[in-house]
C-alpha cells in the first residue's frame, strides 16, 4: 500500500506517501475510501502534504471520490494541498467542497459536517410526527 491510514474517533486519515497521484495510487486510494462507507467510521480525510503532482485522471475521480461521499452522507475532506497541486487543481478546472489547510481543520469540518447531518435528521423525524 502507497499511503498511511491513521483512525482517530471520527474520521480516517489517508496520506498518500508518493510525491505524484497517479491513475494506479488514485485507483487504490478510491477502493480504500470507499471501503470506509460500510464502516462505523464513514468520514475519510485526505492529506496531500506529501503529494507534488496529480495528473488530471486522477483529480477527476478525487471529485467523483468527493460527491460519493456527500451522496452517502458522510464527509470527505482534502487538507495540507501542496500549492503545485493546488496549482494543478486550478489549472484543471476543479473544485472541491472541502479543502483545508490543516488536519486539524479537516477535523473541523467533518465535525461541523456530523452536526448538520445531525439536525437535518432530527428536523426530518420531527416534520414527520408534526403530519401525523
Amino acid at each position: 500500500m502507497k499511503f498511511k491510514i491513521d483512525t482517530k474517533e471520527k474520521f480516517t486519515v489517508i496520506t498518500p506517501i508518493s510525491e505524484n497521484l497517479s491513475d494506479n495510487l488514485t485507483a487504490e486510494l478510491i477502493q480504500t475510501a470507499t471501503g470506509f462507507l460500510q464502516k462505523v467510521i464513514r468520514n475519510v480525510v485526505l492529506n496531500l502534504k506529501n503529494v507534488f503532482s496529480i495528473n488530471e485522471s486522477a483529480a477527476a475521480d478525487l471529485v467523483k471520490l468527493e460527491q460519493t461521499f456527500h451522496e452517502n452522507n458522510a464527509s470527505f475532506v482534502i487538507c495540507e494541498v501542496q500549492p503545485s497541486v493546488q496549482q494543478q487543481f486550478n489549472e484543471y478546472d476543479f473544485e472541491f467542497r472541502n479543502i483545508t489547510p490543516t488536519e486539524s481543520e479537516a477535523w473541523d469540518i467533518v465535525q461541523m459536517e456530523e452536526i448538520e447531518r445531525e439536525l437535518m435528521s432530527d428536523e426530518g423525524f420531527n416534520n414527520f410526527d408534526k403530519d401525523d
